[in-house]
């Protein structure tokens, strides 16, 4: 074939955006094997191990035989597990045929947009936002609607911005708290008011990403479906990556209304089946055992959120957040815009991006990824070695445009 020729792709995947992350991370990886030091806070990956007592349990379901095709929703096992975790550390009340797991959290996403959306329904997303949510969204045939908020307001929108934005159209509501990419986490109050408002609207629902969940700084984590005026209509997602240090373990769930759940399991049924069977094993091993480990993870982020803190808010232009939880941080740098080193001339946070990764060989992500045109996201899920090395080369850097 030609390099000319018009491949027959769908208008689907043709319409799809490549994930930004996975982007700069493959651009990084270039970079690297033609010799350069590149250091990568890219990608939202712990570098922490699987704690060993998992990887124990994984080993043990192997020598057990848990390597068979496993129920669509998830080993009873795991869902008892599941179930249990979300009475404990949320007080939400799910019953087993509430429960579904799933090949990560982003598979618990999708199958949402498909079992819930109709062409043109419209789903209101909390901007900055992970980069997934609005291409699931349409490829589910919804209708992202963004709502943003910008740094000096921490990054999250308010109760009032959500009412505006509801129409006839609107089908659910998404977001993450702790938030990636800015780290910010919604209190208790905050959600209150949110859940009052959605409650007025009885045909919306909420889709709460609590992925980062035990990676947060501030006070006890606040499930928005433990809100009595929406409980029936929220659908809480999380997973084990993150708080586990599990993330090529692929594994993810939510808690939903049963005929969401269902719907859910139907849509898994015919494009994935169930998850891997030794892995959801170790998981339930993992809510039941001990927490150690992952309270020591949020340590270690906890201090090394403070070390990029103070790094980055000593280079001039920088305006930097707070993070209460995940490890990003998400400084704005629209006072770089217009500025150059003589060569390259930075118009947008995408310029930005690029100038580090190829003058300072330090990859990040673009803002604009997240729905945030003036900043840029920095994962702090790297020893502070790393991180000291990688921000030194920043601000050197930066201290070039001028």
């Amino acid at each position: 074939m030609s390099t000319t020729t018009t491949y027959p792709l769908s208008q689907r995947v043709q319409n799809m955006e490549e994930s930004a992350t996975i982007k700069m991370a493959q651009m990084a990886r270039e970079l690297k094997a033609e010799g350069h030091d590149v250091i990568s806070l890219s990608l939202g990956e712990p570098d922490f191990d699987t704690p060993d007592h998992i990887k124990e349990a994984a080993k043990k379901a192997l020598d057990e035989g848990y390597t068979k095709y496993t129920p669509v929703p998830g080993l009873n096992v795991l869902r008892k597990a599941i179930q249990a975790k979300f009475k404990r550390d949320n007080n939400l009340d799910f019953g087993i045929n509430q429960i579904v797991v799933s090949n990560g959290a982003k598979q618990s996403i999708a199958n949402l947009s498909l079992a819930l959306l109709n062409e043109g329904d419209e789903v209101i997303i909390f901007a900055p936002f992970w980069v997934s949510y609005s291409e699931i969204v349409k490829l589910g045939g919804g209708v992202p609607v963004l709502i943003s908020a910008g740094i000096d307001s921490d990054y999250k929108v308010t109760a009032e911005q959500v009412e505006a934005a509801i129409t006839d159209k609107t089908k659910a509501v998404l977001f993450s708290s702790p938030c990636n990419p800015t780290g910010s986490v919604y209190t208790a109050d905050e959600l209150d008011a949110i859940a009052t408002v959605i409650s007025k609207h009885e045909d919306i629902f909420i889709i709460a990403d609590e992925i980062y969940e035990y990676i947060n700084f501030s006070d006890k984590h606040v499930s928005i479906g433990a809100f009595p005026q929406v409980k029936d209509r929220t659908i809480t997602v999380n997973g084990f990556s993150k708080g586990f240090s599990m993330t090529g373990w692929r594994l993810g769930y939510i808690g939903a209304p049963a005929w969401i759940a269902s719907a859910c399991a139907k849509i898994q049924g015919q494009f994935t089946s169930g998850a891997n069977a030794f892995a959801q094993k170790a998981a339930a091993y993992a809510l039941e055992a001990d927490m150690g480990p992952t309270t020591e993870m949020r340590k270690a982020f906890l201090k090394r959120r403070e070390l990029v803190i103070e790094m980055l808010s000593a280079i001039p232009g920088f305006k930097v957040n707070n993070p209460k939880g995940a490890f990003y941080s998400f400084p704005d740098i629209s006072a770089f815009f217009g500025k150059s080193d003589g060569e390259t001339t930075i118009e947008t946070a995408d310029d930005f991006c690029e100038y580090l990764l190829h003058k300072a060989h330090v990859a990040v992500v673009t803002g604009s990824a997240f729905g945030a045109d003036n900043c840029f996201r920095l994962s702090y899920a790297a020893s502070e070695e790393t991180l000291k090395e990688a921000i030194n080369r920043i601000a050197e850097a930066c201290s070039k445009l001028k």
